[in-house]
């Protein structure tokens, strides 16, 4: 029988094994975390809207009923095509055939930034955003000087893609709805949030119409976006932005990064052509140069299909596993073919973008077609459960139930000029601000 190793649980891996359920084969998949993580609501868990739970699932829950996989929590260092091996942090093994998806991670285009501005690729990163984010309040509840609680107010974004732009409307909407009665020494009409984008228009995949409809519904809701402007240095007060020929300094305590990915590290060991993002240039039908027992899937791949390059997305990470599985079954070895089904992105309460087969919806009916088809693509019952019931209540009271600070606390403001009886600094607010919506 043969042995199938799938190296990495993401949509990719997971929608391989499960292609494979019924071939005769043995599968062993590799992953370093337990989980699968629904990775477009990610920014939800950053942004304290949902728990972690409710967009992951054990991987060994996915495939409790398919009897011809085996889970490993195992770190895989390096693969060796031309001996069948994978060499893991305490062991080795060997294959017939390997299926690689192992993904992207941040990329900082060589800048040491990443200590300063967190990404947005698992459960861990969005545990810290939503940290850093929940301590700026903290901090500037107890600062009494304006200018620095100015700066623990002010929310820089970097990179104005799908996680971007999501990122920039939920905080926005942290500042002047669900945290509008929680403080008494700030003002949430102060907090200011900026997305920066180096290419001339935010969602650069999207239509031109529907960048334009993300871009003034942003600006509507108080987001400062900056487009064609570039960030050229960081430090832990802020970030220097180049525009037009001129830099400006903007002070700000939380910064956020979205603007770039690198592929997994593990595609350098297989010895074959890398683009200059890392990825595996894959022939194709997904395999690499002289080993047709080893496919490359998902965004640790550069695929073409029909002349056009496949994008970053879990459909194509879907549709490639998928592909593989059935070349390893005993299909022809066919070029893949990616069926695009569309983008989406969520801008904020009520509002998103849509792309689909020929269709471009911008606004309340996009948000309606957001919000359904990513409760339906959740792994579980449960987890589509405990989401809708989240988005329903978030909906409702203008409120985020997940705003809890893990992790270390970083050294606050020293506490200052708060009367002894407890008297706030500042009224609180009537009501949370209601942000204008689009027709």
């Amino acid at each position: 029988m043969k042995h199938v190793v799938i190296i990495g649980g993401g949509f990719g891996g997971l929608a391989a094994a499960r292609a494979l359920r019924k071939a005769n084969v043995r599968i062993t998949l590799l992953d370093r975390r337990n989980h699968h993580v629904f990775q477009p609501l990610l920014y939800q868990v950053a942004t304290a809207a949902l728990n972690p739970a409710d967009i992951a699932y054990p991987i060994r829950g996915a495939l409790r009923k398919q009897s011809n996989v085996r889970v490993l929590l195992a770190d895989v260092r390096t693969i060796e095509p031309d001996n069948h091996k994978i060499i893991l942090d305490d062991g080795e093994l060997e294959y017939d055939f390997v299926i690689v998806a192992t993904g992207a991670t941040h990329s900082y285009f060589g800048k040491p930034w990443e200590p300063l501005a967190p990404g947005l690729k698992s459960v861990e990163d969005a545990l810290e955003i939503r940290r850093r984010v929940l301590v700026a309040y903290e901090a500037a509840e107890r600062e009494s000087d304006p200018a620095l609680q100015k700066e623990w107010l002010t929310f820089v974004v970097v990179g104005a893609g799908p996680t971007g732009v999501e990122l920039a409307g939920a905080l926005r909407e942290i500042g002047v709805q669900t945290l509008a009665h929680d403080f008494r020494g700030i003002d949430p009409t102060s907090v200011r949030v900026i997305l920066v984008e180096g290419k001339d228009r935010l969602l650069p995949t999207f239509a031109p119409k529907l960048s334009e409809a993300a871009r003034k519904t942003l600006t509507k809701r108080k987001v400062d976006v900056r487009i064609s402007a570039m960030v050229t240095d960081m430090d832990e007060r802020g970030v220097t932005v180049s525009l037009g020929g001129a830099t400006e300094r903007i002070a700000a305590r939380t910064v956020l990064w979205a603007a770039g990915v690198q592929a997994s590290p593990l595609a350098r060991s297989l010895g074959v052509p890398l683009d200059r993002a890392g990825r595996v240039i894959v022939e194709p039908d997904l395999s690499i140069p002289g080993h047709p027992d080893v496919f490359v899937i998902g965004d640790l791949a550069k695929m073409i299909s029909d002349g056009t390059e496949v994008p970053g997305m879990a459909q194509g990470a879907i549709q490639s596993g998928r592909h593989a599985a059935a070349i390893i079954k005993g299909a022809a070895r066919a070029p893949f073919r990616y069926r695009d089904k569309g983008s989406m992105a969520a801008i904020g309460r009520s509002q998103a973008v849509v792309q689909i087969k020929g269709v471009e919806r911008a606004g309340f009916f996009a948000w309606l077609m957001w919000w359904v088809v990513h409760i339906a693509l959740l792994i579980s019952f449960r987890n589509r459960f405990a989401v809708m019931w989240q988005w329903i209540w978030s909906y409702a009271t203008f409120q985020r139930g997940s705003r809890l600070i893990t992790g270390p606390l970083p050294q606050l403001p020293k506490v200052t000029g708060i009367a002894h009886d407890g008297a706030p600094a500042l009224p609180p607010p009537a009501e949370p601000v209601v942000l204008p919506q689009n027709d």
